[in-house]
């Protein structure tokens, strides 16, 4: 592999990500300049369908929804709880995408539901709830705009760098920003105040910490407040559609220095997102280090950690294959024919790191941040603890095609769960 290290933008660098795995030119461009520019379908793992089970699983079709914010505002119109609303994954705002939502609730009430940009298009009942991480990967449509160069030379770039992918086996599994917020990329800043137990810090940085970019209002509110300290006058002054925000904000009035019931305001897979946010942000640091000293991400070397296939043919998290000297060869043709995958440290409370080169990187990092493993046991919201596991570095492309228009590129690609669009398209784009 030939890794060149080209400038990346400010926010690309704040969450962890530096370089690129190609060495191919960029045909720049834009994405999502319209909801409809970004088109992702889950492909489901969902639970077996159960006639008279108690759950509803609806599958869903959205435009311009934040998960989190629509299960709220799901929640609302159905008169129930956030937690009788499950789901697989959680999918970015600019956007339309079809997802499966599980609801305690009779079809017939689920049906009823009526929102804006909200379309049912299927409900069964089934008697097992569906869980994050309950689906095998997505399908995407995107459409990339004003291309920096013309059509013959985006075609010649498209093409070499596809080329260069596919030679390596898939590309960098980098965290891409919608991980950390796609305006307000704060949420491993969040994660890392909870894991050092700074609960005071961390409802700052996700109500405070105004950011260039987002809403007027809330950045104005958030700027008073990081000046003030004045939650109440915080409060009046944030926008109504920053619910959350408005909800932890009033658990500070009501409850004066109660930071951790604070932050419990917010729904639990939000929360939980925080410290995955963090754990994300130390993985691309990592793996972006793996590129800038030049080792390969498709070989593995001596030290690494190989995760094999499961039987739904995604890399078994839980049983990392350590190579060593006598397994070298043998776990190198399996990572050839992309029967397994060389990964890295998701750092949690079981420490588990590399050996060998690897092994170097990971502990730098982890050493950079001055974090133990015991620092993913949080006492104060114990259900946020994290063990950590491992992840590939690489993340393969299935039926990847594309069309090129005079300023436009559409890409058409399957991704497995947890893989990043915007981190495939980055290579293409490079600017």
């Amino acid at each position: 592999m030939d890794p060149v290290l080209l400038a990346v933008t400010h926010v690309e660098a704040v969450v962890g990500i530096v370089g690129y795995a190609t060495s191919t030119p960029g045909i720049g461009g834009k994405v999502k300049v319209e909801p409809e520019d970004f088109v992702v379908e889950e492909v489901p793992s969902a639970p077996p369908r159960a006639a008279g089970g108690k759950f509803t699983v609806a599958v869903v079709r959205t435009r311009n929804w934040e998960t989190n914010r629509l299960v709220r505002e799901m929640a609302r119109r159905l008169a129930v709880s956030r937690k009788r609303i499950s789901f697989a994954g959680t999918k970015d705002k600019r956007a339309v995408t079809t997802q499966s939502f599980c609801i305690d609730l009779p079809p017939e009430v689920v049906r009823s539901l009526r929102l804006a940009d909200v379309e049912i298009l299927e409900t069964f009942t089934t008697d097992r709830r569906l869980e994050i991480g309950d689906l095998l990967g997505n399908r995407f449509r995107v459409v990339i705009r004003d291309l920096a160069v013309g059509a013959a030379d985006a075609e010649a770039a498209v093409a070499a760098t596809a080329h260069t992918l596919h030679a390596l086996g898939g590309f960098p599994n980098v965290f891409g920003i919608q991980r950390f917020g796609s305006i307000r990329p704060i949420t491993h800043v969040v994660g890392r105040h909870i894991v050092r137990g700074e609960f005071k810090e961390a409802v700052d940085a996700y109500v405070a910490n105004p950011i260039e970019g987002e809403d007027e209002d809330a950045f104005e509110a958030r700027q008073e407040l990081a000046a003030s300290g004045d939650y109440g006058e915080a409060l009046a002054a944030m926008p109504d559609v920053m619910g959350f925000e408005k909800a932890l904000l009033n658990a500070l009035v009501r409850r004066p220095q109660d930071y951790v019931g604070a932050l419990k305001e917010l729904p639990f897979n939000l929360l939980l997102m925080f410290v995955h946010g963090y754990q994300s942000y130390l993985f691309n640091r990592m793996l972006c280090e793996r590129i800038r000293r030049g080792l390969p991400l498709n070989e593995p070397l001596e030290g690494d950690l190989v995760l094999p296939l499961t039987k739904q043919g995604l890399p078994d998290r839980d049983r990392a294959l350590l190579v060593d000297p006598a397994n070298r060869e043998k776990i190198r043709r399996q990572v050839v024919e992309g029967k397994a995958f060389v990964s890295g440290a998701l750092f949690g409370s079981d420490g588990l790191l590399a050996g060998g080169p690897m092994g170097e990187i990971e502990g730098e990092v982890v050493a950079s941040e001055r974090l133990q493993p015991e620092d993913f046991v949080i006492p104060k919201m114990p259900r946020l603890s994290s063990r950590g596991t491992r992840r590939e570095l690489l993340a393969p492309v299935r039926n990847l095609r594309w069309a090129l228009a005079a300023t436009t590129a559409t890409f058409e690609f399957e991704l497995s769960k947890g893989c990043y669009a915007t981190s495939l398209l980055r290579e293409f784009i490079k600017e």
